[in-house]
């Protein structure tokens, strides 16, 4: 039987710090709602804009897998396993904190603020190797389609996680269909709209709407407008 979950972009929580102004899907940090804890293994989904020349300080984790989108900026990542790298719009970066990794993130832009997508997932191995992968894909590979961006297969499309769960990015012209058929049976998908209006199995989503579906095997999408999407297909039982 088909489950919806719909949190629209105004219900999120919020956290401004000066420096870091934050949207939070799920509770996170000052954010504690009893009902929006998790989706399944997606733990955190934190809609982030950092000022020019701002940034996060060192800091650690443990046994999750961290991925960040990158929408406009350049984000500067360095941490205890020796990587320095700046992953820029259009760049995917995945840490698996596993055993323990501390890492630190900064604008590298005095001018300009840096705005990204921070997602966590629950892992499906504890106390793996900590591990960082950054890719840069070709954004012209989502138009009018599905780009998959994750997966749990090295060898496959996009970065990979430790967790059978699997992301796709989507720009969609006004009026184009799409059906979405679920990896694997069980899992459930939460869609997040970066800009734009959409149908998905019937229910409308406008920019920054998050809509979580369960119990079925595909969706069904329909671009109300020009839109820009991501589809998180994950496991329901952590």
């Amino acid at each position: 039987m088909e489950n919806t979950v719909l949190h629209k972009a105004d219900s999120r929580g919020m956290a401004n710090h000066g420096w870091l102004h934050s949207r939070h899907t799920f509770s996170f940090g000052g954010y504690q709602n009893p009902e929006r804890m998790h989706f399944g293994v997606l733990r955190v989904l934190n809609d982030d804009r950092v000022a020019g020349g701002q940034g996060f300080g060192t800091h650690p984790h443990n046994n999750m897998e961290i991925i960040s989108i990158p929408l406009e900026g350049d984000l500067v990542h360095k941490d205890s396993i020796g990587n320095v790298t700046t992953i820029h719009k259009g760049d995917i970066q995945v840490m698996s904190a596993g055993s323990g990794v501390s890492h630190s993130e900064y604008n590298r832009n005095p001018e300009s603020d840096v705005m990204f997508l921070q997602i966590w997932l629950f892992p499906n191995k504890k106390n793996v190797t900590p591990r960082y992968d950054q890719i840069s894909l070709k954004e012209e590979d989502r138009h009018n389609k599905l780009q998959q961006i994750l997966s749990p297969f090295p060898d496959d499309e996009g970065v990979w996680i430790h967790q059978d769960a699997w992301f796709h990015m989507a720009k969609f012209e006004e009026g184009v269909s799409q059906k979405y058929e679920l990896k694997k049976s069980g899992n459930g998908v939460y869609a997040f709209v970066l800009n734009g209006t959409i149908n998905i199995n019937e229910i409308q989503l406008s920019e920054r709407d998050g809509l979580g579906i369960w119990g079925i095997e595909s969706l069904d999408l329909k671009a109300e407008s020009n839109v820009e999407l991501l589809l998180m297909e994950v496991p329901m039982e952590i």
